[in-house]
C-alpha cells in the first residue's frame, strides 16, 4: 500500500482522473437510491427556472429538475458507454488476437474487412446500423459496439504480431503449449497495459459517441433522458435559461476530462 500511495503521490493525471470519476461515479450510485425529484415528473409552473436552493441546476421546458435528469442520465449515458466498449473489446481483442497470430488467409480476409468498417466514422457506422435495427438505447449500445470493435481488433493484432516472436513465447511454444492458451495466458496478459490505455481512451469516444447520437434521436427515447438527449432538447433556451444546457455539457465535459485523466496516468505509471 505504501508503494501505491508512494507512486500515486508521484502521478498527478491519476490523481485527479480518480477525484473526477470519483465524483461522477459517486453521483450515479446516489442516483440509483435517491433523487431530490422524479426525473420523468413534469410540472408546468415550474418551467425553465434558473438555479435556486429548491432546484440546484434549474428546470427544463416540462418543469423537471434538471439536476435530478442529470443524475439518471449520467447512468444511461455510462451504462451505454460501458456496454459499448465492453462489446468493442471483448470481441475486437478475440478477432485481434486469433488474426494477429495465426495470420494467412484468416488474416487477410478478417483485416480487409475491418479496413472497409474503419473506412466509415464510427458514429456514421452506428447511425447506419441504428436505421436497420431502430431507435432506443439498447440498439444504440448495440451499435456502437460493433462500431467500435475494427479499433480493438487493429490495437490488439498489432500487440499480438509484436509479441509472438519474443523468447518467453518461443520458450512457450517449445514446451508444447496449445495455441489458444498461447494466446490468452501467455501473449494476452503481457498487453494489457496498452489495452487498459486503449479501453479508457474508448470509453471516452463512447461518452461523446452516446452524447452525439442522442443529440439526434437516435438514443434514449422521451421521457427518459441521457445527457446528449438534454443537450438537444436544450438548446433553444441556451440564452434564456443557461443553466439548462450547460449542467448536462459540463458533466459531458467532466467524464471525458477525468478518463482522460485516468488513461494518462496509467501511462505514466511506473
Amino acid at each position: 500500500m505504501k508503494a501505491f500511495l508512494k507512486k500515486l503521490k508521484k502521478n498527478p493525471y491519476m490523481i485527479a482522473g480518480l477525484i473526477i470519476t470519483g465524483l461522477i461515479v459517486l453521483m450515479v450510485i446516489v442516483g440509483l437510491f435517491w433523487m431530490p425529484y422524479e426525473p420523468t415528473k413534469m410540472n408546468a409552473s415550474e418551467k425553465l427556472q434558473g438555479i435556486s436552493v429548491k432546484h440546484i441546476m434549474g428546470t427544463d421546458n416540462m418543469g423537471r429538475d434538471v439536476f435530478s435528469r442529470v443524475m439518471y442520465g449520467s447512468r444511461i449515458t455510462l451504462l451505454i458507454a460501458l456496454g459499448t466498449v465492453t462489446i468493442g473489446v471483448v470481441l475486437g481483442t478475440i478477432i485481434g488476437a486469433l488474426t494477429g497470430y495465426f495470420g494467412g488467409i484468416l488474416d487477410e480476409v478478417v483485416m480487409r474487412i475491418i479496413d472497409a468498417m474503419f473506412a466509415f466514422p464510427s458514429i456514421l457506422l452506428a447511425l447506419v446500423i441504428v436505421s436497420v435495427f431502430g431507435t432506443g438505447w439498447a440498439q444504440l449500445l448495440m451499435s456502437l459496439g460493433i462500431a467500435f470493435i475494427p479499433s480493438y481488433a487493429r490495437i490488439v493484432r498489432g500487440e499480438v504480431l509484436r509479441c509472438k516472436g519474443m523468447d518467453y513465447v518461443e520458450s512457450a511454444r517449445l514446451q508444447g503449449v496449445s495455441q489458444f492458451r498461447m494466446i490468452f495466458v501467455h501473449i494476452l496478459p503481457n498487453i494489457k497495459g496498452v489495452l487498459a490505455s486503449s479501453i479508457l481512451i474508448g470509453f471516452n469516444n463512447a461518452v461523446l459517441a452516446e452524447a452525439g447520437l442522442s443529440y439526434l434521436g437516435v438514443g434514449s427515447q422521451p421521457p427518459y433522458a441521457s445527457l446528449g438527449k438534454m443537450l438537444s432538447d436544450a438548446q433553444q433556451y441556451m440564452f434564456t435559461v443557461p443553466s439548462y444546457c450547460l449542467c448536462p455539457g459540463i458533466v459531458i465535459v467532466l467524464i471525458v476530462l477525468g478518463f482522460s485523466f485516468l488513461g494518462e496516468g496509467i501511462r505514466r505509471w511506473k
